[in-house]
């Protein structure tokens, strides 16, 4: 049985487990989702990212979990929090991947909702961020909506390419 840590009206998020491969190779080998990744992964980078999650639910009680419809228990995405370097330190940070053909129907920042309320409520974090290539237009604006606010410019080095990235914050005290 998979471990469901947050449930909203429409979505379930779980922890996944190596029975979700499928699902989770259909969305990190699509060009079209991974642009921001500069470039689709194939099957080797694919289980790395998987044992990744599986590891930092060991050693976190956390991670990108698998996002699923309820009606139809279809793993759409990925959506969680995850420990990220940012400047000299490590942060929390809000993070979401989602299957092409569901994008544009509030599916991201539902999840991603539901993931600051639990980051602040049950991880007790008092902020929660969001780290996104400068390309990413679309998922900039799920943590405007997800009430953050742009604090800074990083640039990462990642496959090869330095990407820049914006950094998006929420604290604790800035929801109402």
């Amino acid at each position: 049985m998979k471990r469901i840590i947050l449930e909203t009206n429409r979505l379930q998020l779980r922890e996944m487990t190596i029975s979700d491969m499928k699902a989770l190779s259909s969305i990190l080998q699509d060009e079209n989702v991974m642009y921001a990744y500069n470039g689709a992964f194939n099957d080797e980078e694919t289980m790395v990212w998987m044992q990744k999650q599986l590891q930092r639910y060991k050693d976190f009680g956390f991670g990108l979990w698998g996002v699923f419809l309820k009606d139809t228990d279809e793993m759409i995405g990925q959506c969680g929090i995850t420990m990220q370097e940012y400047k000299t330190t490590q942060v929390p940070e809000i993070g979401y991947l989602f299957a092409y053909k569901h994008w544009h129907n509030g599916y991201a920042i539902e999840a991603a909702t539901a993931c600051r309320e639990y980051g602040f409520n049950m991880l007790h974090f008092n902020a929660l961020y969001s780290i996104i290539r400068d390309t990413n237009i679309a998922s900039q604006n799920v943590a405007l909506r997800n009430g953050m606010s742009f604090i800074d410019i990083i640039v990462t080095h990642y496959r090869g390419v330095d990407m820049p990235h914006m950094v998006f914050c929420v604290r604790k005290d800035d929801i109402k």
